[in-house]
C-alpha cells in the first residue's frame, strides 16, 4: 500500500483521476483492473462503485447508472458486465480492512466505513444482534464505494440571502431529494461561514459541526479529510442530539451545523442552541416546501418559522440546481429563476 506522503501528491481532494488512484488500493485485484480502464471521462464524474454479488459491476454518475465490463467499456445497457463475485466483494472487504475486519467492527455497526481522502463505504449484508442492539454485519453482499468530491464555492450565488441586513448569518434549512447536493452545499457554506467572505464584508464565524455519519469533515483517524475552515470544530460519529449539547456546553460555537435532523430528540436540541443564541444550520431529505409539512419534527420547526431560509435544491438540469430560496417567516420565494452553481475548484 502507498504511503501517506504519496497518496496526498495524487491530489485526492480534487476529486479527479488521483482519487482513483487512492480507491485502487481498495479493490481486489481483479476489480481494480477493471477500474483502471474505465475511461477518464467517467472517472472526473463518478460518484459511486457499486459491488453486489452475482450482479453486474455498476457505477454511478452524472446522474445515472452505468455498466462495466471486463475491459472497462462503460454501457447504459448490461450487456456483457462483469458479474461481481462473493469472492470479490470478500477480497475487497479484506483490503478495506487491512486484512482485519475485528478491526473494523465500530464502523460495521453504522454499515459503512469512512477510509482515506473521506470516501465512505457503505456496506450490507447479515445483520447480527446482541443485547446491546446491532453487533456486526458478516456475509458481505454488497458495497458501495461513495467518492467524496469537495465543491469549493457552490454556495457562491447564495450566501448572500443567508445575511440579514445587519450581515448576520440565518437559521438556515437545505432541502432536496437524495444525491442533489445538499450535503455538498451545507459543507460549502460551513467553510464560508468558517474562513468569512470578504466579497459579503463577513467575518469567520466559530462554527461547531455535528458529523454523525462522517460526511462533512469526513474524518480519518479523527482528521477531518474535508475543508471545513480554521474556526469549525467537529464531533465525528456523533448522534446529532448529543453532539449540539456537548457543543453548546464546551465550544462557544456561534453556528453549529449538522446533516439531516428529524428525531424528536434533535428538535430538544435545536431549542437549547436556539436559547442559547446559537444560529443553525441542517438539511432535511424532501422535494418542496409542501413535502416537509408531513414530517412531524421539521414540519414544526417550519411552522414556529425556527428557520429564516430555506434552500430547496433539485438536480435539474443538474446536481445542485437551487430551484427556490424561501424567506422562512413570509414563505415568499426570493429567487425568480433557478440558480444553477457552476463554480467548482
Amino acid at each position: 500500500m502507498k504511503n501517506q506522503s504519496t497518496i496526498q501528491n495524487y491530489g485526492v481532494k480534487g476529486g479527479g483521476i488521483g482519487t482513483f488512484m487512492l480507491l485502487e488500493q481498495f479493490l481486489c485485484p481483479e476489480l481494480r483492473s477493471i477500474i483502471q480502464k474505465i475511461p477518464d471521462r467517467y472517472k472526473l464524474t463518478m460518484e459511486e462503485i457499486r459491488l453486489r454479488i452475482n450482479q453486474p459491476l455498476m457505477i454511478f454518475g452524472d446522474n445515472r447508472d452505468y455498466f462495466v465490463n471486463k475491459l472497462g467499456e462503460v454501457h447504459t445497457e448490461e450487456l456483457n458486465s462483469h458479474r461481481v463475485s462473493g469472492k470479490n466483494i470478500e477480497n475487497t472487504m479484506q483490503f478495506i480492512s487491512n486484512y482485519s475486519i475485528y478491526a473494523v467492527e465500530e464502523e460495521l455497526k453504522r454499515g459503512y466505513i469512512t477510509i482515506q481522502g473521506g470516501h465512505r463505504i457503505g456496506i450490507v449484508g447479515s445483520v447480527l444482534y446482541d443485547s446491546g442492539g446491532i453487533r456486526t454485519i458478516k456475509n458481505f453482499s454488497g458495497l458501495n464505494i461513495r467518492i467524496s468530491r469537495e465543491k469549493k464555492g457552490i454556495c457562491a450565488s447564495v450566501f448572500k440571502y443567508l445575511l440579514d441586513s445587519r450581515g448576520e448569518f440565518m437559521n438556515t434549512l437545505i432541502v432536496s431529494p437524495p444525491q442533489c447536493g445538499k450535503t455538498t452545499m451545507l459543507r460549502d457554506i460551513v467553510r464560508s461561514l468558517s474562513y468569512g467572505r470578504g466579497d459579503h464584508n463577513f467575518r469567520g464565524v466559530k462554527v461547531g459541526v455535528v458529523d454523525e455519519r462522517s460526511e462533512l469533515g469526513a474524518c480519518y483517524l479523527g482528521v477531518p479529510q474535508n475543508d471545513l475552515g480554521p474556526r469549525t470544530d467537529i464531533l465525528d460519529g456523533c448522534p446529532k442530539a448529543d453532539g449540539i449539547m456537548m457543543l453548546i456546553r464546551a465550544m462557544s460555537p456561534q453556528v453549529i451545523a449538522t446533516d439531516e435532523i428529524g428525531r424528536r430528540e434533535d428538535s430538544y436540541a435545536i431549542e437549547e442552541a436556539l436559547m442559547a443564541g446559537i444560529k443553525l444550520i441542517t438539511t432535511v431529505h424532501g422535494n418542496s416546501l409542501e413535502d416537509l409539512y408531513s414530517k412531524a419534527v421539521i414540519g414544526q420547526l417550519i411552522k414556529d418559522k425556527v428557520f429564516e431560509r430555506i434552500l430547496i435544491l433539485s438536480n435539474r438540469p443538474e446536481v445542485g440546481t437551487i430551484e427556490k430560496i424561501i424567506d422562512g417567516r413570509s414563505l415568499i420565494n426570493l429567487i425568480g429563476s433557478p440558480l444553477r452553481n457552476r463554480k467548482v475548484t
